[in-house]
C-alpha cells in the first residue's frame, strides 16, 4: 500500500500536496521570467532542480506517475538549458507551463482522494507536443544533471520516461 492509500498517512500526503503546489507556483515564476528573456537558459536549469524536489517527494509517497512526469520535466528542463534556438526555447516554455497545469490537476486529484492517473488529466494535443519536443533533443547528450554515471541524460532517458507514462 502506498502512502496515498493509507488513511493514517493523510497528513503526510496533504503536506506533499501543499508543498508541491508552492513549488509549482515558484516554477511558474521562473517560467514567466524565462518567457520575458529566453536567453536566460539558466532558468530552465533552475526549473529542473526545483521540479526534481517534487519528483523525490512524489516517489516517497508512492505518487509514481507524478514522479515520472516530474522527471520528464526535469530532463526537458536540463536538456533545453543547452539549447540556443530562441524559437525552440519559446515552445519549451509553453510546454513547461502546460506541464505545470497538468501536474496541478494531478495534485488536485490526490487532494480529492482520487487517482493521480495521467490519463485522467492528459490531452492528445499535449502528448503530441511532448513527443515533438522529445525529437528536438535527439542530439543533446550532455546535461547539468547527472542521471547516469557519466553525467549524461540520454535521449533514451526521455523515451523511457514517456513510455512509462504510456506516451
Amino acid at each position: 500500500m502506498s502512502l496515498l492509500n493509507d488513511p493514517s498517512m493523510k497528513e503526510v500526503v496533504d503536506e506533499f500536496c501543499n508543498e508541491s503546489m508552492e513549488l509549482f507556483n515558484e516554477l511558474e515564476e521562473i517560467l514567466e521570467e524565462f518567457e520575458d528573456d529566453p536567453t536566460q537558459t539558466d532558468k530552465l536549469e533552475k526549473f529542473g532542480q526545483i521540479i526534481d524536489r517534487v519528483m523525490g517527494s512524489a516517489k516517497t509517497i508512492g505518487a509514481d506517475e507524478i514522479a515520472t512526469f516530474c522527471e520528464l520535466g526535469k530532463v526537458i528542463g536540463y536538456k533545453s538549458s543547452q539549447v540556443k534556438d530562441t524559437a525552440l526555447l519559446e515552445v519549451v516554455c509553453a510546454i513547461m507551463f502546460d506541464s505545470l497545469e497538468l501536474l496541478k490537476k494531478m495534485i488536485k486529484q490526490i487532494e480529492e482522494g482520487n487517482s493521480s492517473s495521467f490519463e485522467q488529466v492528459s490531452s492528445v494535443t499535449f502528448v503530441t507536443r511532448l513527443k515533438w519536443l522529445k525529437e528536438k533533443f535527439n542530439d543533446i547528450e550532455r546535461s547539468s544533471c547527472a542521471a547516469d554515471p557519466e553525467g549524461n541524460l540520454t535521449q533514451t532517458s526521455i523515451d523511457d520516461l514517456m513510455s512509462s507514462l504510456g506516451l
